[in-house]
């Protein structure tokens, strides 16, 4: 049910972020109910993900055994314009509640 509903009323899009900084960075997208990305990427690495069009992605740095969040950015600036190779995306998980 709750895959349906989010299919319905929300736009995904390509994204693409590559952590320029020397740190680790743990990226994170927790403004959409029901929806669950968090990654680590490493300097230098680049990351690509679909996600809704209305998300926002969080990047904490990870400094001396704690993560500091350091940015916040809507993903519409991270959208790309072009075909990525499916072994590259990451794709999100949707968490679903268990009925009882």
């Amino acid at each position: 049910m709750l895959n349906s509903l989010l299919a319905d009323s929300s736009t995904y899009i390509l994204c693409c972020y590559v952590n320029v900084t020397n740190q680790i960075q743990i990226t994170r997208i927790s403004n959409i109910p029901g929806w669950y990305f968090e990654r680590v990427v490493f300097p230098g690495q680049r990351l690509y993900f679909e996600a809704p069009q209305e998300a926002h992605m969080e990047f904490h740095t990870y400094v001396m055994a704690s993560a500091i969040l350091s940015d916040r950015i809507p993903c519409e600036r991270l959208q790309v314009n072009c075909d990525v190779d499916e072994q590259f995306l990451v794709k999100p998980r949707l968490l679903v509640a268990s009925a009882k």
